[in-house]
């Protein structure tokens, strides 16, 4: 029997048909166009990266992507520029607008532990897949050199990986530095770990007034969020060229030399990450008893948007608004995950310094005994919470870590040229957490009616 081949040929009318199509996704819909952004921003870098498609010269090429990424530079400058009155705004009306002591004392007891624990997995994770695959065996340290392009090397003194550590501090006086005392300095430094326990104590005492008191800094809070998320909103117009530009501009620096070098490590990384998502996956399904493949659809363009821009706090707005509107998560909950999931829920960064520095010690030829190990592993737990949600800053934290287990810090360069890619990786997957959160903590949590949105959805 011959085959109709008006159902099996593209015909005109089909072909335009399929055009409108492609054409109405990259007019309206965001992560149509931010994947659309990039694949021709990779395309692009590996065709002038020098190591890959090199159609132009080396110094021209790094012209062409620095001029590429100011579209990125700005879109990030743009979140930056609002991130603090919005991660303070929406952490006072999450917990401020709930007026119920109860919701609070819930969120508190429940959210700590769940983040302790979820962090403490992911470490264990990383370590066991670290030691499992040891990726550091297929790269000796006689290779350091020869596998970095001169570029990658010269970027430690940018970072500041190279210079002395810091001294060290007990217990009590990390525990006393949590507190801002200087609130200014907090908001200036942008210690985002400061401002959220600024948020928090404000937000309380708010809670604990009376509401006539209350009511002018909640409606100023409202307005402050308000205009936030406007200019996240201009922001994200630019989104789509942010992508093609970083992306660009990625592939052209790091090129695929550097990738070839350490692919057993790059692998290693992202195997652990994969891990970690279904781990979320399997928390979705037996904590939210929602469907996990429902969850995945429903978060992938915050999760396309976090791989992109490698930035946990460009994505806030869109993971609160995902949480609302697409997952039913309720106002509060989210106002109140979302900012501080962005700050303390890195479990992501946790178990990709973990897999770092053991990647390390097997190229230097460092021994971890189990006592060793363990310290490790609980100094990238606390090391993780806190630190800012920022691209790049995982490699700096990660610096003060190897250092504490005898790898030189010269070391970093070897993992340096490739840490963007799994940058935009773990923040796609710190984010996951984050909504991963907020379905959990709304399901256990009791939401009284007076949280509820009394407003138009933003």
């Amino acid at each position: 029997m011959a085959l109709n081949s008006s159902k099996t040929a593209l015909t005109p009318s089909s072909a335009r048909r399929l055009g409108m199509r492609i054409e109405h996704l990259l007019r309206n819909r965001l992560w149509a166009q931010v994947l659309f952004a990039m694949a021709a921003g990779i395309a692009l870098g590996l065709a002038l990266s020098p190591t890959a498609g090199a159609l132009v010269a080396p110094e021209i090429a790094n012209l062409i992507a620095t001029w590429l990424a100011l579209p990125g530079r700005v879109f990030l400058a743009l979140i930056q520029m609002v991130v603090v009155p919005l991660v303070i705004s929406s952490i006072i009306l999450g917990i401020a607008t709930s007026g119920n002591s109860d919701f609070l004392k819930q969120i508190g007891l429940r959210i700590v532990p769940y983040f302790v624990v979820t962090t403490t997995v992911a470490v264990v994770i990383g370590a066991t897949i670290a030691l499992w695959l040891a990726p550091g065996q297929y790269l000796g340290e006689v290779e350091l050199e020869s596998t970095l392009p001169p570029a990658i090397l010269t970027e430690t003194d940018t970072l500041g990986v190279q210079s002395a550590p810091l001294p060290s501090r007990t217990l009590p006086e990390k525990i006393i530095e949590i507190i801002p005392t200087n609130p200014t300095y907090a908001i200036l430094s942008r210690s985002m770990f400061q401002i959220v326990i600024l948020a928090i104590f404000m937000a309380i005492a708010l809670a604990s007034i009376a509401p006539s008191r209350a009511q002018p800094i909640v409606d100023l809070c409202v307005g402050f969020q308000d205009i936030s998320m406007k200019v996240v909103s201009w922001a994200m117009a630019l989104a789509p060229f942010a992508v093609f530009g970083l992306l660009a501009q990625i592939c052209v620096q790091v090129g695929l030399e550097a990738i070839s070098g350490v692919a057993a490590y790059v692998g290693t990384v992202l195997i652990g990450l994969a891990l970690l998502l279904l781990f979320y996956l399997f928390i979705v399904a037996s904590l939210a008893h929602m469907n996990p493949f429902r969850f995945l659809t429903r978060i992938w363009a915050a999760q396309l948007l976090a791989f992109s821009t490698s930035s946990s706090a460009a994505v806030m707005p869109l993971s609160m608004k995902t949480a609302e509107e697409k997952l039913g998560v309720s106002r509060p909950v989210s106002q109140f995950i979302v900012p501080l999931g962005a700050t303390v829920n890195m479990d992501g960064t946790a178990l990709y310094q973990v897999v770092a520095a053991i990647f390390l010690t097997q190229v230097y030829g460092i021994d971890l005994e189990l006592p060793q190990l363990a310290l490790l592993a609980a100094t990238t737990i606390g090391a993780s919470i806190g630190s800012p949600s920022t691209p790049g800053v995982g490699i700096v934290i990660l610096a003060t870590i190897v250092q504490s287990i005898g790898v030189p810090a010269e070391g970093i360069a070897l993992i340096l040229g490739v840490d963007r890619i799994l940058d935009m990786s773990r923040t796609a997957v710190n984010v996951s957490g984050d909504l991963t959160a907020c379905v959990v903590m709304d399901r256990w949590l009791t939401v009284p009616d007076s949280a509820a949105p009394d407003d138009e959805p933003r």
